[in-house]
């Protein structure tokens, strides 16, 4: 009874039963598929794989894979000589990962070795690996579900491989659902006109000043809090989203924008920050490498934003050819769907931080 005076109070009541059940099995639809794959919920983090090697056939290999307390996905890695596949050296687990090392003495050198990540074709994470041999000569690559294993070309030229930082940073926000969800709700409350580029840039320096910070070790701040956090500032824009019964109060969201955006861009930063916090920054490279990654971040956001952008103005073009209630689904639905997923994720992550250790 109590959801149904909700409803009444929201909605016109000229709208129908039929628009309120559309608009519930929307909503309801959306949630049953997040829920049977929670774990996309969170930020698709790689793992992460950094061999050393001093001189030819003597090295150091460092593990380090995404967790949730002392549970992970099985993923292994596999050299062609065999020198992983013995138990590490050492291991412990860290906040939000686990971490392996192994010290490699008289084995074989580490050039023209086949990698190979043992469960990643099963898995839909991705594994970024830094190899460094004894000239100094680092190659990156990132190992992915399509395409487990690599060779170890470590003879040729010196430099370092940093477009794997880029490639990894337009992936990362492409599959970070709860960071397109915030912009998507920062389009649909601005609209699609010049402030939303303004809303984006504050958003971007925002996100771009606390990512350096973090990825420097300058700042740090628990991820458990920092993702619960995003959710919340998720549900923030989705309650913005709601029409006011009064009109004529215009909130800070509403008159500033880009302030709000800023604002929370600050948390999202750290965020990302995780990301290279788990897989770490090359020796030598790391403002071109920080510097690509934030730039793969914004190619990436602009695409989703683009994209955003052609399926709204697509459907203001047909809107006449839908049914009449399209107008009032089209008016709640985002801010129920974005608002009941970001709750969701709250209640998960909060749980997650206070009860896993």
């Amino acid at each position: 009874m109590a959801n149904s005076k909700f409803f009444t109070w929201l909605m016109p009541k000229s709208v129908g039963n039929l628009v309120k059940s559309a608009a519930a099995m929307m909503i309801g639809s959306v949630l049953s598929v997040v829920l049977a794959n929670a774990s996309l919920a969170h930020e698709i983090r790689p793992a992460a794989l950094q061999i050393t090697e001093t001189t030819p056939g003597t090295y150091e290999a460092v593990w380090k894979q995404p967790a949730v307390g002392n549970m992970a996905i099985r993923l292994a890695p596999h050299l062609s000589s065999g020198s992983l596949n013995k138990e590490p050296t050492a291991q412990s687990l860290e906040p939000g990962k686990i971490i392996k090392r192994w010290s490699v003495k008289g084995g074989a050198p580490l050039d023209q070795q086949t990698l190979t990540v043992e469960g990643l074709s099963e898995s839909v994470t991705d594994v970024l690996v830094s190899v460094t041999s004894p000239s100094g000569k680092t190659i990156t690559a990132v190992l992915r579900p399509s395409a487990p294993s690599m060779v170890l070309g470590l003879s040729g030229p010196k430099g370092l491989s940093t477009p794997a930082y880029l490639r990894l940073g337009f992936e990362h926000i492409l599959t970070g659902f709860d960071h397109l969800l915030f912009v998507l709700g920062l389009l649909l409350l601005v609209g699609t006109n010049w402030k939303i580029l303004q809303t984006v840039t504050a958003f971007t320096v925002a996100h771009s000043i606390t990512l350096a910070l973090a990825a420097l070790g300058l700042v740090q701040v628990p991820s458990a809090l920092i993702e619960a956090l995003i959710a919340l500032s998720i549900i923030f824009v989705a309650y913005e989203l709601i029409p006011r019964r009064d009109m004529t109060i215009t909130t800070l969201t509403r008159q500033k924008p880009w302030l709000v955006a800023f604002m929370f861009g600050l948390l999202h930063g750290l965020a990302f920050a995780g990301t290279l916090s788990s897989v770490g920054l090359p020796a030598g490279s790391t403002v071109p490498a920080l510097l690509l990654f934030n730039v793969g971040v914004e190619i990436g956001q602009m695409v989703f934003i683009a994209l955003a952008v052609g399926v709204i103005i697509g459907l203001r073009r047909v809107r006449h050819h839908l049914p009449a209630s399209y107008g009032t689904v089209s008016t709640y639905a985002p801010a129920y769907v974005i608002g009941g997923l970001a709750s969701f994720w709250l209640i998960e992550r909060t749980i997650a931080a206070v009860l896993v250790p």
